[in-house]
């Protein structure tokens, strides 16, 4: 074991970043903005206000200023489990035989067990200084719902879940988690909102997806007095506040002189990723390094590695504004596997607009390899992961192996996004050895395509 390295590194109070890191700023060029589908035109500030909450909506479409001042209240909420630790796996890197030097930065490290936190404080901090009185919004593993009840609750605003109905069916504990922070929840699709029920009479017996929650969700915010929507991914102001992942990172490596030579994240919208390659993006967009950024999702739901560049509705409904991104069209129904955060039909602007242009990769892998991965992680590291990071998991392992063939000793971080002590009836499948792969054919991905929007920017 190195001298110079300690196992774990932790950031002192005072290193908590004082600002987020807009990589809105420093990109060459900028995603395309969101449209009004009755009228195709770039919607406007006044537009995104009725759904979302107006600072949000501000940071959303600010693509000038770099570094944005996170709120003294936001900064004292993050005291309570920030800055998380960056964890050199060197009981895995023996394990791999690899010469490899493998970092991850452990998100899970809070009462919500996840990196969901980051966002779920500042979104509804805004609410409050707003005078709303409620939120909605969507969960799909449940990490989500659970972070914005913790933070809802300490803020004072009643919040309305719409969990995916099969990660309710999966996750009951999730579920009362968040009743017990005072929460109302819902499994989606359901009779209690339009969308839902159009979409039960279209899918009778669907599981649901967070395009289905979404669309619930934003019903609701609409159709409610003192009510905003709050999105736990996808859009530029979540990617924004999930950057102190990426400048706590990098502070902590560079205390080190560690230059990551790759950085792995799991992706489903995209925030957890887009926060931690933030600020070695930002470097990398203004020729400062070389980094290999690789995002992974679930082959069941591939929307970057087989799915279309297109203008999309973000919600299955319809009901949302249209956003060009990796999608696999709005109608994509997802296998019910265990992916449940991942399991999304599109991918954020920010992060598919770096994709698509070349400045990131990004490969699919089944869920069978990635649980496999978990379980090695498991034992070796001590610390259970959620499915979701384990995807992240899976691709670390995979590279540093490729660096015990090659005899590269390159430096990997990938982000532990949180636990998967919620997630057991998924790993007592893989334990039971009847967890199975659920791949998506052509054919099915075209059904999915067809609920793209037939516009002429798409053609």
């Amino acid at each position: 074991m190195s001298a110079k390295i300690p196992y774990k590194t932790y950031l002192s109070e005072t290193e908590i970043p004082r600002q987020w890191y807009n990589m809105n700023a420093v990109m060459k060029i900028k995603h395309e903005p969101f449209l009004n589908p009755a009228t195709l035109q770039p919607c406007t500030a006044d537009e995104l206000k009725a759904v979302f909450c107006e600072d949000c909506v501000d940071q959303e479409l600010n693509r000038k200023d770099l570094y944005i001042d996170i709120p003294e209240e936001i900064r004292n909420f993050y005291k309570m489990y920030r800055p998380s630790p960056l964890v050199r796996a060197y009981c895995l890197e023996k394990a791999l035989g690899t010469p490899a030097k493998i970092y991850y930065k452990f998100e899970g490290n809070n009462t919500s067990g996840s990196h969901k936190l980051n966002s779920a404080v500042a979104q509804a901090y805004y609410a409050k200084k707003q005078g709303l009185k409620s939120v909605t919004t969507e969960t799909g593993a449940g990490q989500w719902g659970t972070a914005l009840s913790m933070a809802c609750a300490y803020f004072g605003l009643d919040l309305t879940v719409y969990m995916v109905k099969v990660s309710s069916e999966q996750k009951p504990q999730r579920r009362e988690v968040m009743r017990t922070y005072g929460a109302q929840v819902i499994a989606s699709p359901s009779d209690t909102t339009e969308a839902g029920r159009k979409i039960l009479k279209e899918f009778p017996g669907t599981g649901g997806s967070l395009g289905c929650a979404i669309s619930e969700a934003v019903e609701k915010a609409v159709t409610s007095d003192s009510c905003r929507y709050v999105l736990g991914s996808v859009l530029d102001h979540v990617v924004l506040h999930q950057s102190v992942i990426g400048l706590e990172s990098k502070i902590a490596l560079e205390k080190y002189g560690e230059q990551p030579d790759i950085i792995i994240g799991c992706c489903g919208g995209g925030s957890n990723f887009g926060g931690l390659i933030a600020p070695f993006m930002g470097d990398k967009l203004q020729g400062k390094n070389n980094i290999d950024f690789i995002g992974v999702e679930p082959a069941s739901c591939p929307s970057m590695t087989r799915g279309k560049y297109a203008y999309d509705f973000c919600d299955s409904a319809q009901i949302t504004p249209l956003a060009k991104m990796y999608t696999l069209g709005c109608g994509f129904m997802p296998a019910p596997n265990h992916a449940g955060g991942l399991r999304y039909h599109g991918m954020s602007p920010i992060v598919s607009a770096l994709y698509d242009q070349g400045y990131m990769r990004a490969v699919s892998v089944e869920q069978t390899k990635v649980f496999e991965a978990a379980e090695m992680f498991a034992r070796i590291e001590g610390i259970l992961p959620a499915p979701e990071s384990s995807h992240a998991i899976r691709v670390a392992v995979d590279e540093a192996l490729k660096c015990k063939e090659t005899g590269e000793a390159k430096t990997i971080l990938f982000g532990l996004t949180g636990t998967g002590y919620f997630d057991m009836s998924a790993y007592k499948q893989f334990n039971d050895r009847t967890m199975s792969d659920s791949i998506p054919t052509d054919a099915d991905l075209a059904q999915g395509f067809a609920t793209i929007p037939d516009i002429p920017l798409n053609k």
